[in-house]
């Protein structure tokens, strides 16, 4: 099959790799040296030495505050990631020494309590790397106060502990000042290095100040002084690559998460992954993603599945394709089993399997069909009150059978109109987002195109709690398109100028420009992905690694996935 050489989709493919590249340094080789300097490593030097070797991690959060304080707060300064230690899927915090210390960003708070979130949501370990000189002070006013301030993070740490009884294991492995020393205080285990580590209330500049008592910082709260004297600290290693040894070896010895009830198949093999967190991309690689397809070990070559979707997806974002040949670049192979495929083809809902774990797909078609019903052709990508009924009862089915759902979003919203009202839309809509909403199973969402109106809702959005979301980069979440939002803003005005015969002015055709050219910017995947309202951007060849690792975060769990945790009935 001839590939396009600059498919839209490639195109976005190549431009967030380049971004996702520059990100991943941090603070900037000179910041990176000198962190190494001080006998330490990277965050992401520390979390690559963590994980199993040669297995797929998926960073969360990547692209969050990459637009804001002039660039200078590439990630919010903490490096989020899901990943597997021995074997086990687990969630890494790691603040990022390399950017003004590690200290916290309003935003930093955020992706802490999304990475916390997901630990509790499906019972997984959480693992902290602290390195942080506390609150970035001149941020303290969106840091320190509020329901979701620094405090919801001591919150989450003390419900893991007392009542979810999720692991936490926290490493200090360089500053962990202030408030923020509670984090590790709360968490299950705590791990200091000799010679890096401080962990105090204050440092010895504020002691002196406050007390004027003289004193290092070493002697004041140093991985010996914790472990020997205050005792609270509970391991002292030599080095920061003992330290993370330590953490692999307590991680094996946790208790086997809860056996799933989800139907899994075998694979030939257990799916691996392209990549990890903190590796470098080639020049080659960021000029060409499809350059990182290699022969999948799950006995499948996938290779050529995902090269096909570059050449799926149309150069227009408004162009229709065939929703099943996309779903067919990263489900398990002939797995699909539609549900009523004849009725409301609009919407495509069916089980199917994605590295031997069955899900519920519920994805919107963007082709157009013709039902067996008279009237005219239906739109794809557009929720009917047919398409909504069949898909809530589907659901409901998938919640019964414990089946996991992955919604595939391409959706414009529900359809409008004097038949559509008549049908009973409202009422049909309002079953689709209940069923949805009050699923206990497991929801991962994938933005493949729009993600529009209150469809985005219906198809799990942000707002009802997926476990996951992840969006291609030719993601757009907005409530409608830029042309859209023109007509509806100056809709009335064009309307007069029209039935006076005249044509806008050059003042109005700028303003109206200007509404479109906000809209394509927010509509963007990377303006929502800094926004933290989705969890990662994925290119087609991590695509399916990032499914499956998210599927198997949440087996580890049979509690109800709903909200950022449940409490266990013997609380």
């Amino acid at each position: 099959m001839k590939i396009n050489s600059k498919s839209r989709l490639q195109t976005l493919s190549e431009d967030y790799l380049r971004l996702e590249h520059k990100l991943k340094l941090g603070g900037g080789p000179e910041k990176i040296e000198k962190i190494h300097k001080q006998g330490k490593l990277t965050a992401r030097e520390r979390i690559d030495l963590l994980l199993d070797a040669d297995t797929y991690s998926q960073e969360i959060g990547l692209l969050v505050a990459y637009d804001e304080y002039n660039g200078q707060a590439p990630a919010a300064a903490v490096v989020t990631v899901v990943g597997k230690i021995q074997g086990r899927e687990c969630v890494i915090v790691a603040n990022d020494a390399t950017i003004k210390a590690g200290a916290w960003y309003p935003e930093t708070i955020k992706k802490i309590l999304r990475a916390q979130e997901i630990a509790m949501r499906n019972r997984v370990p959480i693992i902290y790397l602290v390195d942080s000189a506390g609150v970035n002070l001149p941020y303290q006013g969106g840091v320190f106060p509020g329901q979701y301030g620094a405090a919801r993070i001591f919150y989450y740490n003390s419900i893991m502990r007392r009542y979810l009884k999720v692991p936490q294991i926290a490493a200090v492995m360089g500053m962990c000042v202030a408030g923020g020393a509670y984090l590790p205080a709360l968490s299950d285990v705590i791990l200091m290095v000799e010679g890096t580590s401080f962990m105090g209330l204050g440092g010895a500049n504020l002691v002196k100040g406050a007390t004027g008592q003289t004193i290092d910082n070493e002697t004041l709260g140093g991985a010996m002084t914790h472990n020997a004297i205050s005792g609270v600290a509970h391991y002292r290693t030599k080095d920061e690559k003992e330290c993370l040894e330590k953490i692999r070896q307590l991680v094996s010895e946790l208790p086997a998460p809860e056996t799933s009830r989800v139907s899994q198949s075998v694979p030939s093999a257990v799916a691996g992954g392209f990549s990890k967190a903190g590796m470098t991309l080639s020049s080659v690689e960021i000029q060409n993603p499809k350059s990182k397809i290699q022969n999948r070990d799950d006995g499948v070559v996938l290779s050529g599945r995902a090269q096909k979707l570059y050449d799926l997806l149309p150069e227009d974002h408004k162009a229709p394709y065939d929703m099943r040949k996309v779903l067919d670049c990263f489900l398990d192979p002939n797995t699909l089993d539609e549900f009523q495929a004849d009725y409301a083809q609009e919407m495509i809902c069916g089980t199917a399997r994605i590295g031997g774990i069955l899900v519920g797909v519920i994805a919107n078609s963007r082709g157009m069909s013709k039902s067996k019903k008279p009237g005219p052709p239906r739109f794809g990508g557009i929720v009917y009150t047919e398409s909504a009924e069949k898909t809530a009862y589907f659901i409901e089915n998938c919640n019964r059978h414990s089946t996991p759902l992955l919604f595939v979003q391409d959706v414009s919203g529900f359809m409008v109109g004097a038949e559509a009202e008549h049908s009973g839309i409202i009422r049909a809509g309002a079953r689709f987002v209940e069923a949805m909403a009050t699923a206990t199973v497991p929801k991962i969402v994938l933005t493949v195109n729009h993600a529009s109106g209150a469809g985005y809702y219906a198809m799990a959005g942000q707002g009802f709690d997926p476990d996951f979301i992840f969006s291609l980069p030719t993601g757009r979440m907005g409530v409608m398109e830029g042309d859209s939002a023109v007509q509806a803003i100056f809709g009335t005005q064009l309307e007069k100028l029209k039935s006076a015969g005249e044509k806008p002015s050059a003042e109005l055709e700028a303003e109206m420009e200007k509404v479109r050219e906000t809209y394509d910017r927010e509509l963007d995947a990377k303006h929502a992905a800094a926004r933290g309202l989705l969890d990662a951007i994925v290119t087609p060849e991590n695509l399916r690694d990032a499914l499956i690792l998210s599927l198997q975060t949440c087996l580890n769990t049979n509690t109800p996935h709903i909200g950022a945790f449940v409490l266990p009935a013997s609380c």
